[in-house]
């Protein structure tokens, strides 16, 4: 048996607030749909988080694990990504952060890993994968790679009942557009509310897999508009999360058993301007090219006057693996590509259920793998803008962190055949030769 232990925090603001994912969107929410939750899950002395947020810088994560009455590294923090949430990562994604949110936001994760670690309880594991419901496409090319399947774990109190879900799938949760005004967790909520009636008195968690350049159909380019989209629907997000769960729960699962432990594996983020040409007239031009203040241009344009041509140092980045009874997690931050992903699982092969998850402890922007430099596009060429990076991140990023990843899953699997949990021996400044 291993100790398990389920928390939920409502950390959903009033109505007013700016919103975060959409350049588009300019109107404060109006309200909320559902509520954005803090999820934490901890077994043993480890711990996964989930955050309905499109992002959580480092600085946050490091806070939040250093007070944590669990050891810092055996917490894994993820953003589940939605773009129907408040601002949650000061000085990215052009909106203003709102103060008392943020401490809403810290103190909310805080309780939920603090809660489910006084819960913990005698549990029983299944695990398994969920066949892949067809609603990821990958959206800059079409047939293009796509990180399949439902992957699913089960927690079961001794008497038989369930007491956790933790699933995860490879999909942007922008189902709704920028014309949505209302807080929401958009698909995940659809998909852990489906779980939950399936089972009541469990809790489900959701995690992004690693989607920056998967989601469900329309291009990065659909996003810039206002304008509704008939396909973008609360309703389409509900058919999208209830298929997902009903993938999971038509899973066939398999009992797990053994020890718990954590890894960390570090590297660098590195950087690489694109922009060719002068920055006080790419501003110019871009300032003429705005239609509202506010719009896509106008961000590109205080991106010159501020942020280009400035140095940009490397910036630390923290990849993690929980191994659960058999059942491994890889925790990688940022955009991840969904070549990444199905290269580590080539990598790391094994026959145990294997989540691999983005938006984790840090959200940067974009990391392609380096093929997808000579395709350009949105992701490799403009969003450092709209997050606030002074350049688009290198070539060669995407697959130090995939080391970083792997050696985060070694060091787990030492940590939990020693019964502990150890830190990988890089430093966060690493040896890695990343060629821009």
């Amino acid at each position: 048996m291993t100790r398990v232990g389920v928390s939920v925090v409502d950390i959903t603001p009033p109505p007013g607030g700016a919103m975060s994912g959409f350049a588009a969107r300019q109107a404060p929410a109006e309200g909320a749909h559902d509520a954005l939750t803090v999820r934490a899950l901890v077994v043993e002395d480890t711990a996964l988080v989930a955050v309905d947020v499109i992002g959580i810088d480092a600085a946050l994560s490091a806070r939040v694990r250093a007070r944590s009455p669990l050891p810092a590294q055996n917490i894994t923090l993820a953003a589940t990504h939605t773009h129907g949430g408040p601002v949650s990562m000061p000085g990215r994604l052009a909106g203003r952060a709102d103060a008392e949110f943020l401490r809403r936001l810290e103190t909310g994760i805080l309780r939920a890993i603090e809660e489910a670690a006084q819960a913990r309880q005698p549990a029983r594991l299944y695990g398994g994968c969920g066949a892949e419901p067809g609603f990821a496409s990958n959206r800059r090319h079409a047939g293009g790679p796509v990180d399949r399947g439902v992957p699913v774990l089960r927690f079961d109190r001794m008497d038989g009942t369930v007491l956790a879900y933790f699933v995860s799938y490879a999909c942007h949760p922008v189902v709704l557009g920028a014309d949505n005004l209302h807080w929401t967790a958009d698909y995940p909520h659809f998909l852990r509310a489906r779980l939950e009636a399936a089972s009541p008195g469990a809790i489900a968690i959701f995690a992004t897999g690693c989607a920056g350049d998967v989601n469900t159909g329309h291009s990065a380019a659909a996003s810039l508009s206002r304008a509704r989209q008939s396909d973008r629907t609360y309703d389409r997000a509900r058919i999208i999360g209830e298929g997902v769960a009903q993938a999971a729960l038509a899973a066939d699962l398999a009992p797990l058993t053994g020890a718990s432990g954590a890894g960390e594996g570090f590297d660098s983020l590195r950087f690489a301007p694109r922009e060719v040409g002068d920055r006080a007239d790419l501003a110019r031009r871009w300032r003429a090219a705005s239609q509202a203040p506010g719009d896509i241009h106008a961000i590109w344009a205080e991106w010159a006057e501020q942020r280009m041509g400035r140095k940009i140092d490397p910036m630390p980045a923290r990849c993690t693996a929980l191994h659960w009874a058999g059942a491994r997690i890889l925790g990688l931050p940022g955009e991840i590509f969904a070549r990444t992903a199905l290269d580590l699982r080539q990598s790391l092969g094994g026959t145990g259920p294997l989540h691999i998850i983005a938006y984790a402890d840090d959200n940067p922007g974009y990391i392609p793998p380096r093929e997808e430099f000579d395709a350009g596009g949105y992701e490799v060429e403009e969003a450092h803008r709209f997050y606030g990076m002074g350049a688009s991140i290198a070539p060669g990023v995407a697959e130090a962190l995939s080391q970083a990843a792997q050696r985060a899953a070694e060091t787990a699997a030492i940590a939990t055949a020693e019964g502990c949990s150890i830190k990988t021996s890089n430093n966060k400044e690493s040896s890695h030769d990343i060629q821009g």
